[in-house]
């Protein structure tokens, strides 16, 4: 399959905000609107944005037609998915793609739209943003590093962080199409049409709230499913508020996934501040990607026209 990245976005670029998945208040999604707005961008809010149908934002039909909306409309270049949650697998396969695949677009988001960078990945080849939803976007952060590299991923300049040393790293360097996302969902997609092909791919990871022993389970879900062998480097982001049992696991994150990645040899590169963190860095999913890792620390580049150094 033909890898294509959307065009990238300039000044006048039209931005859509849906809610696929939970509720998100309308003025979370205003303060968002307002930063983009300043940068340039044209802003619409889906029917979506505001409305809310028990735990999520609408019902799933409401939720479907409205990001379908937003896949068909040809004056919308990018789709920023208001919040994560759930619920996206309950619609993901009811979307009609063939408009987004004659014009792609970039959908961006993190969390549990995972499922639809991963789907998208899979299916169409075709490259997605993981980076901050809008909660992220206020005044107090307008301008902080993580939502300025954001809107450089928008405009297609290329990634490059700079990650001092971790005690999960492992030495070496890779090439490879980026993919992955929060791994609760990475496991849940398992064996579904949306689990994408690791193979000779760099896998980012991230999670938030879980607890150790259900780590060490869906990376074993992973491992056992084959998407862990053939990597060409793992890339590992925050694994946030994780929790133990009264009775202790017996493991740290980090050993967690030492553990499971120990029969490979392909190089590791942890402490990249992207996921359910404060600081959500982004990524852009399905493009070439690079990561260096030796004793003093480690890079990683995601490709673009310029670089920006983070």
């Amino acid at each position: 399959m033909l890898l294509q990245s959307p065009p990238y976005l300039h000044p006048g670029s039209t931005i859509g905000i849906t809610c696929p998945a939970g509720f998100l208040p309308v003025e979370k999604a205003h303060a968002c609107m307002q930063i983009l707005e300043r940068h340039g961008f044209r802003v619409k809010a889906g029917a979506t944005v505001g409305s809310e149908h028990f735990y999520f934002s609408g019902t799933d039909e409401a939720r479907c037609a409205d990001l379908q909306q937003l896949l068909d409309d040809p004056e919308t270049d990018a789709i920023l998915m208001g919040r994560g949650g759930y619920g996206l697998s309950r619609i993901v396969d009811e979307l009609d793609f063939t408009a987004f695949v004659e014009k792609p677009k970039w959908i961006w988001g993190f969390s549990d739209i995972t499922v639809l960078h991963s789907h998208i990945q899979q299916q169409f080849g075709i490259a997605t943003l993981h980076g901050p939803m809008c909660a992220a976007f206020t005044p107090e952060t307008a301008q902080a590093p993580h939502i300025e590299a954001t809107i450089h991923a928008l405009l297609g300049k290329t990634l490059h962080y700079t990650l001092p040393p971790h005690p999960l790293n492992r030495s070496g360097t890779a090439q490879g199409i980026l993919t992955g996302g929060n791994l609760a969902l990475l496991a849940h997609l398992t064996g579904s049409p949306s689990q994408v092909d690791t193979e000779g791919k760099i896998l980012f990871i991230e999670d938030i709230g879980e607890y150790r022993y259900n780590l060490d389970r869906m990376l074993l879900n992973l491992k056992r499913s084959g998407q862990l062998r053939d990597l060409a480097g793992l890339l590992v982001g925050d694994f946030t508020d994780t929790q133990d049992t009264t009775r202790p696991f017996g493991q740290d994150v980090d050993a967690i996934i030492a553990d499971k990645v120990a029969a490979y040899t392909y190089p590791v590169l942890a402490g990249i501040s992207a996921g359910h963190g404060p600081i959500n860095f982004p990524l852009r999913l399905g493009q070439p990607a690079q990561l260096t890792v030796d004793e003093t620390g480690g890079a990683f580049f995601n490709a673009g026209a310029e670089i920006v150094a983070i």
